[in-house]
């Protein structure tokens, strides 16, 4: 009994070190970003607010792909900083190792809490910029439903995708340099391939169920459905069945599963590839 308490009082010990390991990673990571900018923080809140202001503008005024979708300014902006997140999070996890290759070689710590970091650090943006997203509620008139109880869970789907997607490039990147360059082109396809600036009813029957497959595509609708306008079409909608919901989950499951087994297998020679 006193060796088996002693092993969990020791992972307790290791576990709160690790957490600690993290907030501190975050709040340099924060330090680092911000140093020597005269807005700081504020340009993480602007990045998605000039974005909003010009596609609202071609999608309303010029192109009227809004035109239809109750309280399209709110259900834009709310698209646009959930997209925001996946982006700072998938890219700070890939250079996460990388930007830590001096204290990699010098300090021996669990190297699955620098790219956990990385992913926080974008989350702690994404809550200030989800105030942004309440206020424009707000001046909207958009009706506070009981259903925003769901929106946790959405949340906590997108962070566990994001760190899956985080292990898998932070891995891929120390060995090639080049996929960088790979995931900022996946990204821009990514963006037009994800329902963030148009309707996911304005596509081809036949093309929606493909789409919807990918997970942004149903946490985006899912949250846009219990956040701005129930009349959002959901990717559980399309499929007629929860399989809409549960194939993308199964996505995201099968990624965080597949990135940390492949950060676990090669992370021990970090340090030498650096």
């Amino acid at each position: 009994m006193s060796k088996i308490s002693l092993y969990q009082k020791t992972k307790q010990v290791l576990s709160r070190r690790n957490r600690s390991l993290i907030v501190e990673l975050v709040r340099s990571d924060f330090k680092l970003r911000y140093q020597g900018s005269v807005l700081g923080y504020l340009w993480s809140l602007l990045r998605p607010l000039m974005l909003f202001g010009v596609l609202y503008v071609v999608f309303t005024k010029v192109i009227k792909v809004g035109v239809g979708i109750p309280h399209y300014p709110a259900y834009l902006l709310l698209g646009l900083v959930l997209w925001t997140f996946f982006v700072e999070a998938t890219m700070s996890g890939l250079n996460a190792i990388t930007g830590r290759g001096d204290m990699i070689r010098k300090v021996s710590i669990p190297k699955y809490t620098i790219v956990i970091s990385t992913t926080a650090s974008a989350f702690v943006n994404f809550i200030f910029n989800m105030v942004v997203v309440i206020i424009f509620m707000i001046l909207g008139h958009v009706a506070f439903r009981p259903t925003l109880i769901f929106v946790p869970f959405f949340i906590a789907e997108l962070v566990l995708f994001c760190l899956g997607v985080s292990f898998l490039l932070a891995t891929l990147f120390v060995k090639y340099r080049d996929f960088s360059h790979v995931w900022e082109v996946s990204l821009q396809i990514l963006f037009y391939a994800t329902p963030i600036i148009y309707s996911l009813a304005i596509v081809p029957v036949r093309l929606r169920k493909l789409m919807s497959l990918n997970p942004l595509t149903q946490i985006f609708q899912d949250v846009r459905s219990v956040m701005i306008t129930p009349q959002t079409l959901t990717t559980k909608q399309v499929f007629d069945s929860q399989l809409g919901r549960i194939l993308p989950a199964l996505i995201v499951i099968a990624v965080l599963t597949l990135g940390s087994w492949y950060f676990r297998r090669n992370s021990r020679k970090f340090a030498e590839e650096l």
